[in-house]
């Protein structure tokens, strides 16, 4: 599985953005999936995740209720739609492919693979 990310951009605190993640090689629709973000010096925090049909979702308390993680399995595609964001949401974020059930460990799936990153700027 290949990803990569789109979206990112520099945004006002208060302002909202929307993430993109497209999918390429094996089945898409297999696996859980989910949203990394990391600031320089630290390690790379869980954001959101969700089940490979879309029906479950799991938010880290910083993004609950401001951030929406969903899928279209048919585009291959991975969302993360960020609202009232602050400039402590900025950093680089990810994707990366589960297994094929949640819970998604907080460090990461070994075997799974990562998009390049897209940078996430919130001004304040």
């Amino acid at each position: 599985l290949q990803l990569q990310e789109f979206g990112g951009g520099q945004v006002q605190a208060g302002g909202n953005l929307k993430l993109s993640c497209v999918a390429t090689g094996v089945t898409f629709s297999n696996y859980a999936m989910a949203w990394f973000r990391q600031v320089p010096g630290s390690e790379r925090e869980l954001v959101a995740a969700i089940s490979w049909g879309g029906k479950t979702t799991s938010y880290a308390p910083s993004a609950e209720g401001r951030f929406t993680i969903s899928r279209d399995n048919n585009r291959k595609t991975l969302y993360l739609e960020m609202n009232n964001l602050n400039p402590e949401d900025s950093a680089v974020y990810y994707c990366h492919q589960g297994t094929a059930t949640l819970p998604f460990p907080e460090r990461g799936n070994a075997m799974g693979a990562w998009g390049q990153g897209t940078q996430v700027t919130v001004s304040s």
